[in-house]
């Protein structure tokens, strides 16, 4: 074979060849989507939609849990993966977006957040592969996670959390939330339960990928008092000029009407006073 048909043949491999992966930035922004392509991307949120730290109303403790472990991370100091779970519209990405926001107030610009939709869980190895050679520390999102089954997504993220042979890059840490306390379904684990041969063995596989995040922190339904101050909070952070009473009363009305009280039907009362005081949020 000569020379010239052997250039030629290199020559058509290289334009067969996909382009080289472009390296993947972290700066311009503190927080990004993750968008696993082809090709890869990290899109810029310049404004994440968020509440401050300190009206998050009902959720003291976890509160301290969440910001005590994300400064740490943001010090670079050890820290733990972090499942939030339980009843909806109780705080738990409201917190993760909050406890970013706080730690970089007091760390400015240490960590970004990155977040990753579920139905791409199964690229989070490329991502952490992406970002293990970052000079930034990095809190990578997902909301509200859970699997109908064991498949790939599921394999995918308990070999993360387990570290794998390469282990989880250190400048990398994972939070998740979910109204699920063992990201599956009750009767795809009761199941198990029954069909399996050695049940309780099935059941542990099934609940096995929660215990693998270190903190695993319980969000619950919201009483009356708490409702009142996340309102109260909200309305005098927008300095809305309606009195306590007129405030309650209204508040009681719209959570009968929604069927629940929680910090997401508080936000969504005092959008709609807003709008109908003329106030801008």
């Amino acid at each position: 074979m000569n020379d010239a048909l052997l250039t030629r043949i290199a020559e058509a491999l290289e334009r067969l060849a996909p382009p080289p992966a472009e390296r993947l930035s972290l700066e311009g922004a503190d927080a990004f989507v993750w968008h696993p392509g082809p090709p890869a991307r990290l899109d810029p949120v310049p404004v994440v939609a968020r509440v401050e730290l300190g009206l998050l109303k009902g959720i003291e403790r976890q509160k301290d849990i969440i910001m005590g472990n994300t400064l740490r991370f943001a010090q670079g100091l050890p820290a733990n993966n972090a499942m939030l779970w339980g009843a909806r519209g109780t705080g738990k990405s409201s917190l993760v977006k909050a406890a970013h926001a706080a730690a970089n107030e007091a760390h400015p610009a240490a960590l970004a957040l990155i977040e990753i939709q579920r139905e791409d869980i199964i690229t989070l190895p490329e991502l952490l592969n992406v970002l293990r050679t970052s000079r930034r520390r990095i809190l990578v999102f997902c909301d509200d996670l859970s699997f109908e089954r064991e498949d790939a997504d599921y394999k995918a993220l308990k070999s993360v959390l387990d570290g794998g042979i390469e282990g989880r890059p250190t400048n990398v840490l994972f939070y998740a939330t979910s109204n699920r306390r063992h990201l599956m379904p009750r009767d795809m684990i009761e199941n198990e339960t029954r069909g399996a041969i050695h049940g309780q063995e099935a059941v542990e596989e099934k609940v096995s990928l929660s215990d693998r995040f270190g903190l695993w922190i319980g969000f619950h339904n919201t009483d009356q008092d708490t409702f009142f101050a996340m309102i109260e909070g909200y309305a005098a952070a927008l300095s809305l000029p309606i009195d306590q009473e007129a405030l309650r009363k209204g508040a009681v009305e719209w959570s009968v009407t929604r069927g629940a009280r929680s910090g997401r039907v508080a936000w969504q009362y005092i959008q709609d006073l807003a709008g109908r005081l003329g106030v801008q949020v």
